[in-house]
């Protein structure tokens, strides 16, 4: 969506800009759950976070059931350090849409993190199983071998990963968000020079939203001991937001 151009791929859209589709949204139907979470993702990189989390809280206030708000408010949790509640969140998304591989692949991240490894796997699983068949029944799209990649290398399953990421990057090799998980792969698999290459490469592109993630993601931990992690550091505290508010 727009309001993630910014925060993740740098593309110079105004925070402004963002916030005010949003307002509009809400303008014509207050009640309407997608447009204070898209409000809130727009507050969030804008580095307004507590405006951000309330405009979250709202969207799940009007419906709890919205997959779009749950999904958004546990990416924000994650990067807030609020771990149990993002997992709540991700839980509640794995419910809500259960043909969805994204979810069940990034509470799994969450549960590892947190040392739970019988629930990270369980969820583990659970997610690569819906992106073999989210694969199956689309093909062209290399969102699912992306996070799938990364999860299998977590298992322990590096020749599996290799060939999700293999595929994934056949299919986008152009894609930043293709170069991030490949990055998390590489990490994961303990190819830590081959991942930090990747990591700069996307950083050259990241938007702000994206490298405060990047700052939490607990699949890039294997990288942060490397003499090369602190240049990487240095060169992302240097990347300036396209727009400020």
């Amino acid at each position: 969506m727009r309001l993630r151009l910014n925060g993740w791929y740098n593309v110079a859209r105004s925070p402004e800009e963002i916030l005010a589709t949003a307002s509009k949204a809400i303008a014509l139907d207050p009640n309407l759950s997608e447009a204070h979470a898209a409000r809130g993702v727009a507050l969030a990189d804008s580095n307004r976070r507590e405006e951000a989390a309330e405009a979250f809280e709202r969207a799940l206030e009007l419906d709890p059931n919205s997959f779009d708000a749950n999904l958004s408010y546990a990416r924000f949790c994650v990067i807030d350090d609020k771990p149990d509640r993002a997992l709540e969140l991700y839980l509640r998304a794995v419910e809500i849409q259960p043909d969805d591989s994204q979810a069940p692949m990034l509470a799994y991240i969450v549960f590892r993190a947190l040392g739970r490894n019988e629930e990270a796997e369980k969820y583990g699983r659970l997610g690569i199983k819906r992106a073999e068949e989210a694969l199956r029944a689309h093909p062209e799209s290399s969102r699912p071998a992306q996070i799938g990649a990364c999860v299998l290398a977590g298992m322990g399953e590096n020749e599996r990963a290799m060939e999700w990421l293999e595929h994934a990057l056949a299919i986008d090799p152009d894609d930043n968000n293709t170069r991030y998980n490949a990055a998390c792969t590489y990490a994961q698999m303990g190819e830590i020079d081959r991942a930090i290459d990747m990591l700069e490469i996307w950083g050259a592109h990241a938007g702000s939203d994206h490298i405060s993630w990047f700052r939490h993601d607990a699949d890039l931990e294997p990288v942060r001991t490397h003499p090369r992690y602190a240049g990487l550091l240095a060169r992302l505290d240097s990347v300036k937001p396209t727009a400020t508010v």
